[in-house]
């Protein structure tokens, strides 16, 4: 099932443009995170940018899993057409 799913992903980064710009803006979140959370201290700013970030990821994730799902029961209603 995993690899199902990581071949699903795969085919939607290569296919799809939103999918795409979604895991790109996943990644660029989860790098930024990284660098506020390598800080030994963060400041008020920082501390509100990684709150909105976090959320940010969330939402990102939400979408993309929703997209995976949408295509993923296509693929099945397709395989089960006669």
């Amino acid at each position: 099932m995993h690899t199902d799913l990581r071949e699903l992903r795969e085919v939607l980064q290569r296919e799809n443009d939103e999918f795409r710009h979604l895991v790109e803006s996943h990644e660029s979140c989860e790098t930024r995170l990284h660098e506020l959370q390598g800080k030994g201290f963060l400041s008020e700013a920082e501390k509100l940018e990684e709150v909105t970030i976090k959320k940010k990821k969330l939402l990102l994730k939400d979408r993309m899993e929703a997209m995976l799902r949408h295509r993923r029961g296509a693929n099945v209603s397709a395989s089960q057409s006669p």
